[in-house]
């Protein structure tokens, strides 16, 4: 039987739909693997495909500034920002098939993640010698794992409405400065619960750094095998859903 919890700190928005007990279990574990995994993912996708697959408004950035300076994108870039869009809406049809909401999609949309990063790595592996910067397979797989990403920042929206951004620490930044000074000057507080805000947002922040630390290593050390880091951590995320579930 689910316990119905409404929390300030966990909806701070009047419209945000009620919590479960379970989704605020999930809300504790999994955004600091999932940050890792969209660390890893937007490293190795940038050190070998040249793209960023996890901070998608980047790669608007780089094309700004190459077509200012002369130069030309490449079709990964051009695509990432529609495919990341296109795939966001694939997910929520896929959510909206399942008929479920909450805590019941998250295992699904975790192994869709898994799938996707699982294509990626064995894309990779076997057109190794196709996946220049510049190749058709290069844009196979970095949509591939454009498309992973996408499905992440969904399951977020869908499924851990009250966690931060995995993939895209300017907010959680900010809001990690605040929450600190709002503990350190305490008088006249202008949000609640400053020290579950900077616990939540840290958790993220580190848990990317992280994740970029592992995936830059995984390239220098794995070469296309680089991927598997990633797959690994996806897994491991949907056998915590799995274990979750079944308790």
């Amino acid at each position: 039987m689910s316990v119905i919890v409404e929390s300030s700190v966990l909806n701070p928005r009047p419209d945000r739909p009620l919590v479960t007990a379970e989704v605020m279990l999930l809300e504790k574990r999994l955004p600091a693997l999932l940050s890792v995994i969209a660390g890893t993912v937007d490293v190795i996708g940038f050190l070998t495909l040249g793209l960023f697959t996890a901070h998608i408004t980047g790669n608007l950035v780089v094309i700004a500034a190459l077509l200012v300076r002369g130069g030309s994108p490449n079709l990964s870039q051009i695509l990432a920002v529609p495919i990341f869009a296109i795939a966001v809406a694939v997910v929520w049809r896929i959510a909206k098939g399942f008929a479920k909401s909450g805590r019941g999609l998250a295992q699904p949309l975790l192994v869709l993640q898994l799938l996707l990063l699982a294509s990626v790595l064995i894309f990779r592996i076997v057109f190794n010698s196709l996946a220049s910067r510049q190749g058709w397979m290069s844009v196979v797989i970095g949509m591939a794992a454009v498309s992973a990403m996408a499905c992440q920042s969904a399951f977020l929206h869908l499924v851990l409405v009250g966690a931060p951004s995995t993939a895209v620490m300017t907010g959680n930044l900010t809001n990690a400065v605040l929450s600190l000074l709002e503990i350190v000057f305490p008088s006249h507080p202008l949000g609640e619960d400053a020290r579950g805000r900077l616990i939540k947002t840290l958790k993220v922040v580190v848990g990317f750094c992280a994740g970029c630390v592992a995936g830059a290593a995984a390239v220098s050390f794995f070469a296309a095998w680089a991927w598997s880091v990633p797959v690994i951590l996806a897994g491991i995320a949907v056998l915590d859903a799995v274990l979750d579930k079944s308790n």
